[in-house]
């Protein structure tokens, strides 16, 4: 037998000292103050997960939360653009700093580092894990009572990175209505139990549109199969939102702050109640 080094992620053996899955677990900036950490995740890419999650951070904010988004996208990163933030984030001795949006949502993304923030990230993904576990462990996050993690989409390497090595209180699944796409949520929540992360539950994005004329819902992409998910693994629906060109166009004006309506509210809800368990 090889010399022990440790790193039980790549060993094989199945020693009396091997560490738990739980040492795998990074420490965060030691000027860090960070209460909940909340994933969102999507099996797929397109299904408005990026929105969700500002619009949440919005919520929070407005109950007057510390809140934080870490934007885990390295090679899509639209976080910045949706908050309307363009100037670098800055350093001192002990560490990076985030930038603040308009209303005090913390926020860290790699486009936030870029001299051009057009440039394309064209590295491997060891490089890219490797940068989100520094968003956690090099930012001094400053008194955040809930940090939402914008996980790119899929089942790869960062979203595996993110599972073990921040420590997730629970992640939120955005899907839209698509059938095809209710079989890639399934893939989502499987990766989520398999890590034995807690589920908090979904959101289906576009699901529907209200007819300006009548106020009757027309459901776009069909019948929406986001209920028949919850029910197989006991989840809860936490929001259904509309095609709202009003959020399209706020997002697009990176000033998703002032977005209106009450469809998330459940949702925020459900995440505010992790302080209180």
């Amino acid at each position: 037998m090889s010399e022990c080094n440790h790193d039980c992620g790549s060993c094989g053996q199945d020693c009396p000292s091997r560490q738990a899955p739980e040492s795998f677990i990074e420490k965060p900036n030691a000027m860090s103050s960070i209460k909940k950490v909340i994933g969102v995740v999507s099996g797929k890419g397109g299904v408005g997960k990026s929105m969700v999650t500002s619009m949440l951070a919005t919520l929070l904010r407005r109950k007057d939360y510390g809140v934080a988004v870490l934007d885990a996208d390295i090679t899509g990163p639209s976080i910045p653009k949706v908050f309307g933030l363009h100037e670098r984030a800055t350093a001192n001795d002990f560490g990076i700093l985030p930038v603040e949006t308009k209303t005090g949502i913390q926020v860290m993304s790699l486009n936030l580092l870029l001299d051009d923030e057009t440039m394309p990230v064209v590295w491997r993904g060891p490089i890219i894990a490797g940068t989100v576990k520094q968003f956690w462990t090099d930012v001094i996050w400053d008194d955040v009572d809930f940090m939402f993690v914008d996980m790119p989409p899929g089942t790869g390497d960062v979203p595996l990175t993110v599972f073990q090595s921040i420590p997730l209180d629970g992640i939120i699944v955005v899907a839209s209505p698509q059938e095809l796409v209710s079989m890639i949520v399934e893939k989502a929540v499987r990766m989520a139990e398999t890590m034995n992360v807690p589920i908090l539950g979904l959101i289906e994005n576009m699901s529907y549109v209200v007819c300006p004329d009548c106020g009757r819902k027309i459901e776009v992409f069909g019948k929406s199969h986001i209920e028949e998910i919850a029910s197989r693994f006991d989840l809860p629906v936490l929001a259904r939102l509309p095609f709202t060109p009003a959020i399209a166009g706020a997002a697009d004006k990176g000033a998703i702050e002032l977005f209106e309506g009450d469809w998330m509210d459940g949702a925020a809800e459900k995440v505010e109640s992790l302080l209180k368990a």
